[in-house]
């Protein structure tokens, strides 16, 4: 059976316990179940389907067990090893305290854009696919980054640095 990651938006420890998501999947008929952080990441084995079913699948899903719903983006764990292995950031000169990121779109990118894209220390390195390569360098309080996306792609993203789409792909 296919493994998969859910990637939830705007999780936090604050606003969805782990517990009841892993068990919200569960009864969405998901197996194999496993939360990765406290940041929204899901991991569960299910029948081959569209991306975007599953992503709709586990949203009703919490919105009948949670009474809320956080907007999921679902990926293959197949393709992000696929990802993972094709060394995505090598190709770019980084400044050494930046931040790899990961982030994951609803929809393909059709519009043309002339890359890469800088704002402060926030950059818009490549697309590929459904995922979009970034990176930052992180300063206390600044939001040019989510903002730099924002403005991009629209609110219908998330993100997740390297590491943790790594840890989500061998849960």
């Amino acid at each position: 059976m296919p493994r998969y990651v859910a990637f939830l938006r705007g999780v936090s420890p604050m606003n969805a316990k782990m517990p009841e998501l892993k068990r919200t999947f569960e009864g969405a008929g998901f197996t194999n179940v496993k939360t990765v952080l406290a940041s929204g990441n899901v991991v569960f084995d299910a029948s081959a389907k569209a991306e975007a079913t599953l992503a709709r699948q586990a949203e009703n899903a919490m919105q009948e067990n949670l009474d809320r719903t956080f907007m999921t983006i679902v990926r293959s764990v197949e393709s992000l090893r696929a990802l993972i292995d094709a060394d995505p950031y090598s190709a770019f000169k980084l400044p050494p305290k930046s931040k790899h990121v990961i982030t994951f779109l609803r929809q393909p990118y059709t519009s043309t854009l002339s890359l890469p894209i800088k704002s402060g220390d926030a950059r818009i390195l490549a697309i590929r696919g459904q995922e979009v390569l970034t990176s930052y360098v992180p300063h206390p309080g600044s939001p040019e980054f989510m903002r730099l996306l924002e403005k991009t792609f629209g609110k219908d993203i998330t993100t997740r640095t390297l590491d943790t789409v790594k840890k989500c792909a061998t849960a």
